[in-house]
């Protein structure tokens, strides 16, 4: 995997290709918005078994389209690319948006597997879907925890991907590293990671769900409606 260009949050890769060969990534990083105030909703979604999971997806442009896989992180989902996709579809990609294990209508297929947030187990679930649509190399491009899931399929299973997009800092985490105390201040920051891991964060979570998220990511929540 070569790196074709970098700024501050976005890395674009090539994976497993030569320098002389087209660089699709460089391509994604021309698109431009579609314009203010998105798109409105997907259309019609799509719903396919892969690996554990049925998935729910978005898809837009030509089925013979070259295939990019759009991942978002949490808490957004597919509506994150509602100006990205109507994007790169007028100009030729098949663009396929998943909703990740436990987002919209993604649902496990047995009630007895178990339950894992991993970012190794999104990555799992990313190549699985890319064997249930027969799509063998796709720009995989992601941020947040998406962007980390794209970097780990890009890492393990390099003759899977095309090319990477990768926004923000969520990249390969080091599991060394992450044993490693923080400064208290720094500590804090992440006390809702501990909270949600226990049963009282799960019963919390359910009952005050509209108040953590904005406790949590107070510049992306929107004002709670009042009745009229």
């Amino acid at each position: 995997m070569a790196a074709t260009g970098a700024t501050s949050g976005l890395l674009t890769a090539d994976c497993g290709r030569s320098p002389s060969e087209a660089r699709p990534s460089a391509v994604l990083g021309q698109v431009k918005s579609a314009g203010p105030g998105g798109q409105g909703p997907f259309g019609a979604l799509k719903q396919i078994d892969a690996g554990v999971l049925s998935v729910g997806y978005a898809e837009a442009g030509p089925p013979d389209g070259l295939p990019v896989l759009l991942l978002h992180g949490w808490p957004y989902d597919i509506h994150s690319f509602v100006d990205v996709a109507p994007a790169l579809a007028q100009r030729g990609y098949r663009v396929i948006i998943p909703y990740v294990r436990g987002y919209g209508t993604t649902r496990f297929l047995s009630a007895d597997t178990l339950r894992n947030g991993q970012p190794a187990a999104l990555a799992v679930d990313t190549v699985a879907l890319m064997d249930a649509l027969k799509i063998d190399r796709p720009i995989l491009a992601g941020f947040d925890w998406g962007a980390r899931t794209a970097g780990i399929v890009a890492a393990l299973w390099p003759e899977r991907c095309k090319a990477l997009v990768s926004v923000s800092g969520y990249l390969i985490g080091s599991q060394q590293a992450g044993r490693m105390p923080l400064p208290p201040q720094a500590e804090l920051q992440w006390w809702y990671q501990f909270y949600f891991a226990t049963e009282r964060g799960r019963a919390g979570y359910e009952q005050n769900r509209h108040d953590f998220a904005k406790l949590c990511r107070p510049e992306q929540v929107p004002p709670r409606r009042r009745p009229a």
